[in-house]
């Protein structure tokens, strides 16, 4: 659901560190210990309003008008993957009342069950309607009699990408009347109620296809649906959007799992956020110019132009349920502040907000934590009628992640000062003056049915709304604001007013509701172009966005010309600004600026222009001498989002630089020109061949060695790519330098390195290591000279054994050793070395086939392992644990620990503060029942006949590249592809008890739980 991460663990070999505080004994889970177990912050006080057995595994929650706490229940979350029991009347939706004031809910009411809300993300209860988000779809339920009972269920959306957590998520009522809601990067596409594709008012389809949206996004609309818009894209699994009372939103965002890159977003609207390469679509993880050395900056593409930056980001975890606490019952310092859900750090927090620039910065002040119970999951948080705080607990060993470990439990908890009761003055709508009363409420279901009654009332609610505007309560002004502009006749008199105010919240607030209500902004811009506030300046960047008037260009350039050079806020909102119509702003901003073009301002605009006007001025920049070499790769990256003549001929250019006295520089800037080139131009062309010659020469030791070599077919450096392979030991570089090698058909040079005498220990191992290469690379090429070795018994026994081994790594590899045996002209001193290699095979084929001819040993003690709730209750030896951990070859094998390790699954380093003991177990017994997202394994079955398989790390229109079990990646092009099959298994093997006694796996997991965080100065694996 919220929390993808929960699968971390079954993605692959179990090789990282968890540090978590479980629970062993029944009793401690017992909702009698689940506020005791709570850490609460100070002039605050938890209590429990609902538990077990009344409900269980809330996913999602609101609270209505009349404090009653609605919850979507999710006992069938994924329930049919583990084989589980389910509910088969279905998840349910209930309403939980608090009827006799004693602050627990007395009544439980069954709003709707059905199999068609299973696995529901989102609640939202607005009057007598009821928005369900259960992906695929978001229903609109009615109680048209007010019993408490759905009475009608309509399909609202339909979301593409079947049902999936990172698909549709809540929604919520906006300050402005509008319905703000989103989904994750699985969601692909909206479809209205009729199955009919959702259109932006230019005609534009919500679709994820990167023209021009990627992944995640944000949505405005009407409440039916109509007037659409898509206000932020390019997220990973955005849970839930906020909105606060001037328009501003926010949201969470979740990171690729274990690289503590959890995001809280500004949502600037119209933004982009980096999850994917804005040109191809390609995860964080493929190579780009100039990207943050830190893997969770990398992680969103932050270097890039047109990325919007982040709020805060807050490390590891599983973001859920966000609001903003707009109420006075709370201490000062929750009060106008986001407040926030994370289950996976078992936590909710507030994110204290200040103004920066155009932008904002913020803290963390955590509300609620629990250290003693890991199982304490917060899945959702909302503000009542009173402004107390409701939080919403799954409460389950390791939620989300496509696994559920308790059906059974689930709390509620009210949030507030201490000995607060749970009292408010009813709604009352009958009176103007009771209206007035709701719009202030800090409850938005509460202000939902005020808002639509002053709305309604039009001009008679106009002098009680005034009075409200005229108050010291900048919210309350802002909620009067928005009613009072949508007074038919009137809008324009009041955002004139309110760009004139003096708080700039209010004049941005005007501005939005300029929009809003669909008057001319040009003016209103006009006005504030010059705005001392920078925030200001940012919402008449943003109110230019595909704006046709004459009059934008110039207010744009105004705009830009106070922009300071270092406010990158500021700078993506006008890029907002200048979308669709970045060469008629960039023209007038470069026609006044003439010959003052080159300052901090200037090369900042022409680098986010993106755009082919922008290239001799990039040009320029990287050819001037006092541009420093630090900063030369964010303008190449510049020049990859420019399509066009005027980008190749400008490269081509750059190529032939000559820079007298800067060697490096010159070599730096011809490096990545080359690259950027065609192949034919530059090797038939003889000025660009010593340009190459010079670049490839200085790149010895890089990877950008093998690329060049193997891209411009430099034959004068093919010994040195297969001596790059033998000489690189068991990495990346000696995989990709071989796979070059062979693409470049350089077999009789590969077995020529093989045959050499090896008189040395260092020899030796140097041809092993070429050996474990030609396996790893997952090329057909490579099996010939493979075979040859296996078959040869003049080869020293070591070499033979090492190609068995590297010879199964591949499917078609694996079938020609096999048939080696088939026809007993196998080496019998052979046979173990290849039942080992056949043994941990997930290709099915391989595996039957093998297992006649190699038959597995039995387990290591033949003994039945008990239940998991029987291990969990084990006491385990931590030491022995570390032990068996690193030196049984299994869980560090796939998985980075601080630093060490594979990187083939997800970074487990602080995995710890995510899952339980019992999860443990069931993750490395039962690794297919929950694969964690983006670790799925796939199969690619080649033209040529070969398979590969391992986890897809990036995949665009021309190329894909996958992962091994080695941590190898391999980049196949797509013309090269004939299948691309996603299996069902995890790559981690589901038989790993058998090389394991049952006490090597108690104490392996009883390590894994005292490994609670990364060590601050932790290297990423590359």
């Amino acid at each position: 659901m919220k929390y993808r991460w929960l699968a971390i663990i079954p993605a692959l070999f179990l090789n990282t560190t968890f540090n978590v505080a479980t629970l062993s004994a029944q009793t401690e889970h017992d909702p009698n210990q689940a506020v005791p177990s709570l850490s609460v912050a100070p002039g605050l006080q938890a209590t429990l309003f609902a538990s077990e057995p009344k409900i269980s595994s809330p996913s999602s929650m609101d609270v209505d008008s009349q404090g009653r706490v609605w919850i979507c229940e999710v006992v069938n979350y994924r329930a049919n993957l583990r084989g589980i029991p389910t509910r088969k009347e279905g998840d349910r939706i209930l309403i939980l009342e608090d009827t006799d004031a004693d602050g627990k809910a007395d009544k439980i009411t069954v709003f709707y069950q059905g199999n068609e809300i299973n696995g529901s993300q989102g609640i939202c209860v607005l009057g007598n309607k009821v928005i369900v988000a259960a992906s695929p779809n978001v229903f609109l339920f009615t109680d048209e009699n007010n019993d408490g009972k759905a009475d009608k269920k309509e399909l609202l959306f339909k979301v593409a990408g079947g049902e999936h957590d990172h698909s549709a998520h809540t929604s919520i009522f906006g300050p402005d009347g509008k319905l703000y809601w989103n989904f994750g990067n699985t969601g692909k596409q909206v479809f209205d109620r009729d199955g009919k594709p959702i259109l932006e008012s230019d005609g534009r389809p919500v679709l994820d296809n990167g023209k021009p949206y990627w992944g995640g996004m944000v949505f405005r609309c009407n409440l039916d649906g109509s007037d659409f818009e898509v206000l932020g894209h390019n997220f990973r699994n955005n849970y839930e959007i906020t909105v606060d009372s001037f328009g501003t939103l926010w949201q969470s965002d979740n990171d690729d799992d274990g690289n503590r890159g959890v995001r809280i977003n500004y949502v600037m609207e119209y933004g982009n956020y980096g999850y994917l390469d804005q040109l191809t679509g390609a995860r964080w993880k493929t190579p780009r110019t100039g990207m943050h050395e830190e893997i969770p900056l990398r992680h969103w593409h932050l270097r890039d132009p047109g990325v919007v930056p982040n709020l805060l980001q807050t490390g590891a975890g599983s973001p859920t349920g966000i609001c903003v606490y707009e109420g006075s019952l709370l201490p000062k310092k929750y009060q106008g502040e986001i407040i926030h859900s994370d289950a996976g750090p078992n936590v909710v927090r507030a994110y204290p907000v200040e103004k920066e620039g155009a932008g904002y910065k913020a803290e963390i002040a955590n509300i609620i934590t629990s250290e003693k119970d890991k199982w304490f999951r917060p899945s959702d948080v909302c503000v009542a009628p009173d402004g107390s705080l409701f939080v919403a607990d799954w409460y389950d060993p390791g939620v989300g992640g496509h696994r559920i470990g308790d059906q059974e439990r689930g709390r509620i908890f009210r949030i507030a000062p201490p000995n607060t009761k749970y009292q408010f003055d009813k709604l009352d709508l009958s009176t103007i003056e009771g209206a007035i009363a709701g719009i202030k409420s800090p409850n938005l279901a509460t202000r939902y049915l005020a808002w639509n009654k002053l709305h309604d009332l039009q001009e008679q609610a106009e002098p009680q709304l005034e009075v409200l505007y005229q108050t010291d309560n900048q919210r309350n002004r802002a909620r009067a604001l928005w009613l009072l502009a949508g007074i038919k006749g009137k809008s324009n008199q009041y955002v004139e007013r309110a760009i004139k105010d003096e708080n700039p919240d209010i004049r941005i607030t005007g501005l939005r509701a300029g929009r809003r209500y669909k008057l001319d902004v040009i003016p209103y811009v006009k006005h504030l172009v010059k705005d001392p506030s920078p925030q200001v300046r940012r919402e008449c960047a943003i109110a230019l966005h595909h704006n046709q008037s004459s009059s934008a260009p110039e207010l744009w350039v105004t705009l830009a010309d106070q922009y300071d050079g270092k406010d990158r806020w500021y700078l993506e909102a006008l890029g907002v600004g200048m979308d669709e119509q970045e060469s008629k702003f960039m023209s007038a901003w470069l026609k006044q600026a003439g010959d003052n073009w080159d300052t901090p301002v200037g090369r900042d605009l022409l680098w986010r222009s993106k755009i082919p006007l922008a290239v001799p001025y990039l040009v320029k920049i990287i050819e001037n001498p006092d541009t420093k070499l630090a900063t030369l790769p964010r303008y190449f990256r510049a020049l990859d989002f420019i399509p066009g003549k005027e980008k190749n001929t400008a490269v081509a250019e750059l190529a032939l630089m000559k820079e007298p006295g800067n060697k490096t520089r010159e070599t730096y800037i011809i490096a990545e020109a080359i690259s950027r080139m065609p192949a034919n131009v530059v090797t038939q062309d003889k000025k660009y061949q010593h340009a190459l010659a010079q670049v490839i020469d200085s790149s010895r030791g890089t990877p950008e060695f093998t690329k060049l070599v193997e891209k411009f077919k430099a034959s004068d450096y093919y010994p040195e790519l297969v001596a790059l392979a033998s000489q690189s030991g068991k990495s990346q570089a000696a995989v990709d330098a071989i796979r070059a090698a062979l693409s470049l058909k350089q077999n009789a040079l590969i077995r020529k390195s093989l045959q050499e005498k090896a008189d040395t220990e260092k020899e030796q191992n140097q041809k092993l290591d070429l050996i474990w290469a030609l396996g790893s690379a997952g090329h057909n090429g490579a099996n010939a000279i493979l075979l040859k070795i296996i078959k040869d018994n003049q080869e020293p026994l070591v070499d033979r054994r090492e190609a068995v081994r590297a010879i199964a790594k591949t499917r078609s590899g694996a079938h020609a050793l096999l048939d080696l045996a088939e026809k007993g002209s196998f080496a019998p001193q052979l046979k173990q070395t290849a039942a080992a290699a056949m043994s941990s095979t997930i290709m099915k084929d391989v595996k039957e086939r093998a297992a006649k001819l190699f038959p597995a040993p039995p387990t290591k003690d033949n003994k039945p392992l008990p239940p998991i709730n029987v291990l969990a209750g084990m006491k385990g030896d931590t030491l022995d644990g570390r032990v068996m951990f690193n030196t049984k070859g299994t869980c560090a094998k796939c998985h980075v620990v601080n630093g060490m390790g594979k990187e083939v699954g997800p970074n487990l380093s602080e995995i710890g503060k995510k899952l339980s003991r019992e999860a443990l177990f069931e993750s490395i017994l039962y690794p297919s029942a929950g694969i964690s997202h983006n670790y799925e394994s796939y199969t690619l079955i080649l033209e040529s006949g070969n398979v590969v398989n391992g986890l897809l790390v990036n995949k665009t229109d021309d190329a894909i590249t996958i992962k091994d079990a080695e941590a190898i990646s391999r980049t196949f092009k797509m013309d090269d592809v004939d299948e691309i099959i996603q299996q069902k298994i995890s790559l981690m093997p589901a038989d790993l008890q058998k090389v394991l006694t049952q006490e090597e796996l108690v104490n392996i997991v009883e390590y894994l739980t005292t490994l609670k965080k990364a060590k601050k100065n932790e290297k990423a694996s590359r």
